[in-house]
């Protein structure tokens, strides 16, 4: 994402599902008047239109603020502010809330069960799964007489230049799934080197916005770039001359949790709530975009399940993410 945005619940979002089971109790029991949660986010659109439509459904609209930042900026205020961060829920990078959690002690444990099929910390339940994968225009690799990437590492190939689009690292989590392919494949020298051919095939276009290169091959403006896979998925089915490339490297994948933020006696009761509905209530739609399984009793779709998932090696950490940022900064031409 590019920039926050504060939504009006109720207004941008209309209702467009049956009620949902669940939750409605524990709505009721919101009094009027209490101050509104306020959410802040990282999620991609997709997510936080399931995640509102849960809320609405089951008798939270008009009961809270949903604000949404990019991963870096919303990562920094976790770790500067800790508790005092305006927020009393956040649905965020799993590994961005871990890193504030041992710096601050931030959140509380959640009262309610989250039957993972992996296990997780007590304080979070994972709201998605999110893949990388390589974005091409089909028409524009047709028009211009170009081969079809198979691996993150054609993407360094000359014949791309100008015509690719990625996204900085500094900027978006979105391209820490290609630099998890890159470093788990070739190693950190290998995928510096890497990357800082792909950086001169991109040329302007190193985006800040992980959604950007998929947007940008859908205008024609770029034939190939590397976001979202869910994202490119979508983009095919809606009959757009967009195609997907699971590299050769893997699908790498990061996880977005939900968390509550322990303000002491100041903690609005509804936030556990509202993280509960959300658990309870989103993952269906959510796996229309996200299918990866998460819970038990969960399945993924196998026409969008990608063909090379992998994990890499170390703990997902701040730390980590840090260091592979330095290899990027220091792959820039």
């Amino acid at each position: 994402m590019n920039s926050k945005k504060i939504l009006a619940t109720g207004i941008i979002f209309s209702i467009t599902c049956a009620a949902f089971a669940g939750c409605g109790a524990s709505a009721d029991e919101v009094k009027a008047g209490q101050d509104q949660v306020v959410i802040y986010s990282n999620a991609d659109d997709e997510a936080v239109t399931a995640m509102t439509n849960a809320l609405n459904n089951n008798g939270f609209e008009g009961k809270y603020i949903f604000e949404t930042f990019g991963t870096s900026e919303l990562g920094g205020k976790l770790l500067a502010e800790g508790t005092s961060l305006e927020a009393d829920l956040i649905t965020m990078s799993t590994f961005y809330v871990q890193s504030a959690q041992e710096q601050n002690n931030m959140f509380l444990p959640l009262a309610f069960d989250v039957n993972t099929l992996e296990t997780v910390p007590d304080f979070t339940a994972p709201i998605t799964s999110q893949e990388g994968a390589i974005i091409v225009n089909t028409a524009m690799l047709k028009e211009h007489g170009l081969p079809v990437p198979v691996s993150l590492k054609d993407l360094a190939d000359p014949v791309y230049s100008g015509f690719l689009a990625v996204t900085d690292v500094q900027a978006s989590s979105t391209a820490w799934l290609l630099m998890q392919a890159l470093v788990s494949e070739y190693g950190e020298e290998g995928a510096q080197q890497i990357l800082h051919d792909i950086y001169v095939n991109a040329g302007d276009h190193i985006e800040s916005s992980g959604s950007s290169p998929l947007k940008l091959c859908e205008a024609g403006e770029v034939a190939v770039g590397f976001g979202l896979r869910h994202q490119a998925v979508a983009a095919k089915a809606e009959g757009l001359p967009i195609d997907f490339v699971d590299p050769a490297e893997g699908n790498f994948s990061l996880t977005e949790s939900v968390c509550v933020i322990d303000k002491g006696s100041k903690t609005n009761p509804a936030s556990m709530e509202m993280a509960r509905c959300i658990i309870e209530n989103s993952r269906t739609e959510l796996q229309e975009y996200y299918p990866n399984a998460l819970y038990e009793g969960e399945k993924s779709d196998s026409q969008n399940k990608s063909a090379y998932p992998k994990t890499f090696s170390e703990p997902l950490t701040f730390e980590l993410y840090s260091r592979h940022q330095e290899i990027s900064e220091n792959a820039k031409p």
